[in-house]
């Protein structure tokens, strides 16, 4: 039996107050199943309008549900296993902009509207010099919200009520403060007057904030048994952990519109949202990213193999303990506390995380999660964190998108994968040339921010590390880092 409004013709309506951007597997598992949860649980009363973000997506599969949709949440309640279904009702329609704007226009000025919560990925908030306000859409994030906010402010006349609170869930630093600084600059650049930007300012609240909850996606592989459980045919089953956790950094009156922790959801609002962020990127994001290329080289699936692996979990735990932990601010035995609870996570029996869903545009999610720990312990130390380095060669060699002669797919910016196809297409593997693509992929700026080849020894350490893995694989190239320590040095 198919999942639709004729099969399941009980749901309650909701009126659309929430836009969100992103019809993915994370938010609608984390955030979508929130407002589900406070929906019935309070009187929040608010339907979801999903917006896709970029020409392809799945908002079709979406309506052809009609919005409906079950989250299967697995791991330990209470010290026992246990495995939970809920039915998400609270999505009233999905819209392709590039299809149907006349839909996507009806959204935005929509009356009822108050929030906008978006997950377009780390690459999602950037600013895009060739938006303008007549395109239909614009191609940017940031371009889309600059004119959805000015279309309601001519067609509300300015009232202040008709302003907007976003829900920022892209993992940047800072990610409302940067959404709306690109608004602001979109604002300026076509000319959308001191009164337009006042509106903004005054009116709406771009909200930083940290979302935490392990999304392994879609169970393709045990998919036809939980539609005999589910006694429907559901497309969209996306598979959580129990665990979730939003830092929302907000003005006391945005805590009062959005009744999570009414709902006994693990919401924190606070002032300031660094600490909390610092830790949960570089901990369980940076464990992952840094981790997924090691692992896949290795010939390990998911994140439980790769914890449970002798080797491989060694360099996790490693990583994590001996270096990311040494560039953050805080008492030694909490952060180590935090840690551990992060890494028992990776043990969940019953969540299969694959890491090529990790894997995904893994070239940024490296500059955000990894770089900074990178430099911080440089710079704290004096010395290289050598399993952060290793992770690195291990992602430059991830990218050559083939092992042991058995290639492989990459999904990424184009412009990094040919960038990246192009250097390996140059080289023989010779440890001379092997060094001369180790400092052209360092210098690659666009990606980096910075030249790395800048960081005192680090070409050659990498380039090490890359001969290395090209030279005898994974399984035991990975033995040469295991345990490796610099001796402390403190930076002059």
């Amino acid at each position: 039996m198919e999942l639709n409004n004729l099969t399941h013709n009980n749901r309650k309506q909701y009126p659309s107050r929430i836009l969100q951007f992103g019809e993915g597997n994370f938010l609608r598992a984390f955030a979508d199943w929130m407002v589900h949860k406070m929906n019935q649980q309070t009187d929040f009363n608010s339907g979801i309008d999903v917006v896709q973000p970029l020409p392809s997506g799945m908002v079709n599969m979406l309506n052809d549900q009609d919005g409906l949709y079950h989250v299967c949440l697995k791991g330990i309640k209470q010290g026992e296993p246990v495995q939970e279904y809920e039915l998400i009702e609270c999505i009233n329609q999905g819209i392709n902009p590039y299809t149907n704007f006349e839909q996507y226009q009806k959204a935005i000025l929509n009356p009822e509207l108050r929030f906008v919560i978006s997950n377009t990925t780390e690459a999602g908030i950037a600013f895009d010099a060739n938006d303008s306000l007549d395109m239909q859409p614009q191609n940017s994030f940031p371009g889309k919200i600059a004119t959805l906010l000015y279309q309601r402010f001519k067609a509300f006349k300015g009232a202040s009520e008709k302003g907007l609170i976003f829900f920022t869930c892209e993992l940047i630093d800072r990610n409302g403060d940067m959404l709306k600084k690109y608004v602001l600059q979109h604002a300026t650049n076509w000319q959308l007057g001191e009164t337009f930007i006042s509106w903004v300012n005054l009116h709406c609240a771009f909200c930083n904030t940290l979302v935490d909850r392990i999304v392994p996606g879609f169970p393709k592989d045990i998919i036809h048994e939980i539609h005999a459980e589910l006694g429907y045919e559901d497309q969209l089953v996306v598979v959580g952990e129990y665990f979730h956790t939003w830092v929302i950094e907000a003005p006391s009156w945005v805590q009062k519109e959005f009744p999570a922790i009414d709902a006994g959801l693990q919401v924190k609002f606070v002032q300031d949202m660094t600490r909390y962020r610092e830790e949960k990127v570089r901990v369980l994001n940076g464990a992952h990213t840094g981790s997924f290329a090691v692992s896949l080289l290795y010939g390990l699936e998911t994140v439980r193999e790769s914890i449970e692996n002798l080797e491989v979990g060694r360099f996790m735990k490693e990583m994590i303990y001996d270096e990311v932990l040494k560039g953050l601010n805080g008492n030694e035995a909490e952060l180590q506390a935090f840690a551990a609870k992060i890494l028992e996570r990776f043990y969940n029996p019953y969540i299969k995380h694959q890491w090529t869903s990790i894997a995904l545009n893994a070239l940024s999610k490296w500059e955000t999660r990894c770089l900074p720990s990178l430099i911080d312990y440089k710079a704290n130390t004096g010395a290289l964190p050598q399993k952060i380095v290793f992770s690195l060669a291990a992602l430059i060699s991830y990218y050559k998108g083939e092992v042991e002669g058995q290639s492989y797919s990459l999904t990424d910016d184009q412009v990094h994968l040919d960038f990246f196809n192009q250097l390996w297409g140059e080289t023989n593997n010779s440890p001379e040339e092997v060094f001369e693509l180790t400092q052209k992929a360092l210098a690659y700026k666009q990606l980096w921010k910075m030249d790395l080849n800048e960081v005192e020894g680090l070409a050659q350490a990498v380039s090490s590390y890359i001969y290395l893995i090209e030279q005898v694989g994974m399984k035991k190239a990975i033995k040469a880092v295991l345990g490796k320590k610099q001796p402390f040095k403190k930076a002059a």
